[in-house]
């Protein structure tokens, strides 16, 4: 029988797990200790099949980590991002993100996870976020998290959400305006604009840049 201290000392530097990845360590693992060990508060599930240990709660950014891992491939975008880079002035609760997947919502101790389905030539435009170097996680490989490029985030948003089609709507993004003009790539912008194929997104970013003055 595998004991708890053998499967946490395996599977913790992973940061969360799946089933199929505990099965990998342990090909004989039975699954029930999974509920016996939440029940405990040894283990906190994520989703269906993914789980996490409680030390990661308190490990900074593995929140945004969680995002990418239980519901792949998806990269953190939209309203998320935008607050992350300081363009819109809302604290946003969810962690958004887009994927190829279907739309989805989970929610567990880490937080509130909100996905919207996206075309698979659209899921472009994103960076990788080293988590920070921590201590108490010294073993662990080095972990990252995919984030949307600002302009990405950006054409995300407004081809997801049509109704900002006209400059009131446009406005109500409250988009920072120092952001705008000293920090926005607008060569980025473009070339990302162009592999969308967008005619409607077309119309969206160029009255976005005529509010802005860009």
């Amino acid at each position: 029988m595998i004991s708890y201290i053998e499967f946490k000392e395996k599977l913790l530097p992973e940061g969360c797990f799946s089933i199929h990845q505990a099965r990998a360590f342990f090909p004989t693992f039975d699954r029930n200790n999974l509920k016996r060990w939440m029940d405990k508060g040894l283990l906190i599930r994520l989703r269906q099949e993914w789980y996490a240990f409680p030390e990661m709660l308190q490990r900074p950014d593995f929140s945004r980590y969680i995002a990418n891992r239980i519901y792949r491939p998806s990269y953190i975008s939209l309203h998320t991002a935008l607050s992350l880079y300081g363009m819109i002035p809302e604290a946003v609760t969810d962690i958004t993100s887009v994927t190829t997947l279907k739309t989805a919502r989970f929610e567990n101790p880490f937080g509130q996870y909100a996905y919207q389905n996206i075309k698979q030539e659209l899921f472009f435009g994103y960076k990788p976020v080293p988590l920070p170097a921590n201590k108490a996680f010294a073993n662990s490989p080095q972990q990252s998290w995919l984030l949307a490029h600002p302009e990405k985030a950006l054409l995300d948003l407004l081809y997801l959400y049509p109704f900002y089609d006209n400059e009131e709507e446009l406005l109500q993004l409250r988009l920072d305006e120092d952001f705008m003009a000293g920090e926005l790539n607008l060569e980025r912008l473009h070339e990302y604009l162009d592999k969308m194929k967008n005619k409607a997104l077309d119309l969206r970013i160029a009255k976005i840049l005529k509010i802005y003055n860009l």
